[in-house]
């Protein structure tokens, strides 16, 4: 990625590492190159749906850290059961045959629904160019994670409302969310000439995804709240924004990315469906989990609901984050921070924290983890946290 405003040789559009992207990864399936996020359970990857014509195949997913270039097979892909060819329910999941380097982010999902108006950064590895030119490189000869900004300016379906049969496919309201690539002035301002949307960008910060970047991550507070889709050239009668009206990415196009809020629900349940060994109730739970040698692994937190609810269709959320106890974020586990939600019919769910393996002699180790804010239910009278402790039982022959 990405067609920016100015040279995206500029300083201003480069990652690095340990500037919260190492997590944004480079997707390779049968020939194409896409672009995704490590989830925050830290065993799969949130990308595209239309990178994956037979989802028995295996993905390549290149992750790019302080570690160094790490390549790591799939084990599963699963495209979301409703995508058609209207690009509606554009996500799938790939689960990784292996943990990830404990240096590559780990992303949460942007839960609320207030995108609309609010400026985003975009991160991927698709084609390069300017918003003058267009993409001018190959989305699989440069591999290069840029990033860019740009602003959710409507739900798709407004597009639809207002053009019609302009738009040669049906997006389903409320699941997708465009911007447009502004160069700042009202001629290549796409949806202010063509759904009066007027806003004539940000800048050289600007930038907009192309060929590579689809499965890419816009973030909104270091959260996914949206899967780079597509883009697509649109005028209506004498309005044609687009600087060169070629769909190449240039100033004047409009791109879609997938809404995270409206799929959080398949996402969050996809992920616990792959829990290794989760519990179902209270007496499966381990309050004591190995370290092992290398890698990750789990220890489980189960949280469960023994109320009734007001409405069979409500959403159940608590907020949660890990504590340092004697034991490190970083280095003896990962700090997990986030929302838990449970959906309609789930009355519990575990929160997965990933312990770090390694071969130092260290004692036995704890940590904590904090409940608060619960959101259609409650804890009890005048109780407003709850905290669970778990241990982190040395494996490499420490005597105390």
């Amino acid at each position: 990625m990405v067609t920016t405003t100015a040279s995206y040789t500029n300083s201003r559009y480069r990652t690095s590492t340990g500037s919260g992207f190492d997590g944004v990864v480079r997707v390779s399936y049968g020939g194409y190159y896409a672009t995704g996020s490590l989830l925050f359970d830290g065993r799969a990857v949130l990308t595209a749906g239309h990178l994956f014509d037979n989802t028995s195949g295996t993905a390549q997913v290149f992750f790019e850290t302080s570690a160094g270039t790490q390549s790591i097979s799939s084990t599963q892909i699963l495209r979301h059961p409703g995508y058609d060819t209207n690009s509606n329910n554009d996500l799938a999941i790939v689960w990784l045959t292996s943990a990830p380097p404990t240096s590559a982010d780990r992303y949460d999902l942007y839960r609320q629904t207030d995108e609309i108006g609010k400026p985003f950064t975009l991160v991927g590895y698709g084609a390069m160019g300017t918003g003058n030119t267009g993409a001018t490189s190959s989305a699989t000869s440069t591999p290069i994670k840029l990033k860019a900004a740009n602003q959710f300016d409507a739900d798709v379906a407004t597009l639809k409302s207002n053009l019609s049969s302009v738009m040669g496919w049906t997006p389903l309201a409320g699941t997708q969310l465009v911007a447009d690539f502004d160069n700042g002035t009202t001629t290549n301002d796409a949806l202010g000439r063509l759904i009066h949307r007027t806003d004539l960008g940000l800048g050289l910060d600007e930038g907009f995804i192309a060929h590579g970047d689809s499965g890419g991550p816009a973030f909104l507070n270091g959260q996914i709240a949206g899967v780079a889709s597509y883009t697509a050239n649109l005028s209506l009668g004498s309005v044609a924004p687009d600087i060169d009206t070629l769909s190449n990415s240039s100033f004047g196009e409009i791109a879609a990315w997938q809404r995270v809020s409206a799929y959080q629900q398949w996402i969050d349940q996809s992920l616990r469906a792959h829990y290794p060994n989760a519990p179902t109730k209270p007496e499966e739970v381990k309050l004591q989990v190995p370290e092992g040698d290398s890698g990750t692994s789990y220890a489980y937190f189960l949280v469960q609901f023994s109320g009734m609810r007001t409405d069979p269709n409500q959403v159940l959320s608590v907020d949660y984050a890990t504590r340092n106890g004697t034991a490190l974020a970083g280095s003896d586990y990962l700090a997990v921070s986030g929302t838990l939600n449970l959906y309609p019919g789930e009355n519990q769910a575990c929160i997965a924290v990933e312990i770090v393996g390694d071969t130092t002699p260290e004692p036995s180790e704890t940590f904590y983890l904090e409940i608060t804010n619960p959101v259609g239910g409650s804890f009890g009278h005048s109780v407003i946290k709850l905290t669970a402790m778990r241990t982190i039982l040395a494996s490499d022959g420490w005597v105390g």
